[in-house]
């Protein structure tokens, strides 16, 4: 038990440190234009600072961490990758997609602001991303720089999250198994969970030959965080989740839990947070953080 006290304590101090962080970097990286382009970055603004979990860039800096990387040079490739989560956000939630007026518990970007300026605050984001990874203040080394921006390039499109989102708007019209939901969910989550982590072993200089182990953690929680989120869905309380669920089952969506039901599903998400466990043997104490990440998918409740 007291394993398991110390990893709750560090896993709850580093998700409130990494939101802070986030932030206080998106504020300094997003100040407010005096001129008609202000709405815009408010928009941006609204959507980025103060939601979401941090999932993504405390996989990144954890991972940068365990090689020793600069914290500030981790912290804005860490803002790179939630500008890519949150502009697929704001553009999921538009009328067009989803449709949804809720989202961390507050009016969506559309609903705050207007469609028009919802997509352009995704655009805006999707590029800001990638403006962050070219910059030398990311990394001086342009080497490292390129294969950030590639991966993260790759884990965004069509043969990453887009692709998966398109997937997903396809997924009423037919009838899908097992295996068709798994490749649309390691597209649509996994990409960029798994990108978030191989990231931050590009900047700590880890060769790709040496990043296999990351690379089967990574897919083993993204699976993982998916079954539990269509768990959430499933069962989940929206005022703790604050965005509206059951949506997947009302539209007929084939999803885990209605494939495999919620008690398989829930033992395969574990029997994932296991195995995902069993890929950083090699790691010692410093990787108590990604294991505690991972054990965390499983048990968190929104």
């Amino acid at each position: 038990m007291a394993v398991t006290g110390v990893a709750d304590t560090l896993l709850a101090e580093s998700l409130e440190r990494i939101a802070r962080e986030i932030d206080i970097t998106f504020d300094s990286l997003l100040p407010l234009p005096q001129d008609s382009r202000r709405r815009l970055v408010e928009a941006m603004r609204y959507a980025a600072i103060g939601g979401g979990k941090r999932l993504r860039p405390l996989l990144l800096t954890s991972t940068a961490e365990m090689y020793g990387v600069d914290r500030d040079a981790a912290l804005r490739a860490a803002v790179a990758v939630e500008s890519i989560h949150v502009y697929s956000l704001i553009h999921d939630d538009l009328p067009c997609m989803d449709d949804d007026a809720l989202r961390h518990g507050k009016p969506t970007v559309h609903c705050a602001f207007d469609e028009a300026t919802a997509v352009l605050a995704g655009d805006a984001l999707h590029a800001f991303a990638f403006e962050l990874l070219a910059d030398v203040a990311t990394s001086g080394d342009p080497f490292i720089r390129a294969e950030l921006v590639q991966t993260l390039g790759t884990a965004s499109g069509f043969q990453g999250m887009a692709g998966g989102q398109m997937m997903d708007m396809l997924a009423t019209e037919a009838s899908m198994d097992l295996q068709t939901v798994t490749r649309l969910q390691q597209l649509k989550t996994g990409a960029l969970l798994g990108a978030a982590v191989e990231m931050g072993a590009i900047l700590g200089h880890v060769q790709p030959e040496g990043r296999t182990h990351l690379r089967g953690y990574a897919r083993d929680i993204g699976l993982a965080f998916q079954i539990v989120d269509d768990l959430l869905d499933h069962e989940g309380d929206e005022a703790a989740a604050g965005k509206a669920l059951r949506k997947d089952a009302e539209a007929g969506k084939q999803t885990f839990v209605s494939l495999l039901g919620p008690e398989r599903a829930r033992s395969q998400a574990e029997m994932l947070v296991e195995q995902a466990i069993t890929h950083l043997k090699q790691h010692g104490r410093e990787a108590d953080l990604l294991r505690a990440l991972a054990r965390y998918i499983v048990e968190r409740d929104h």
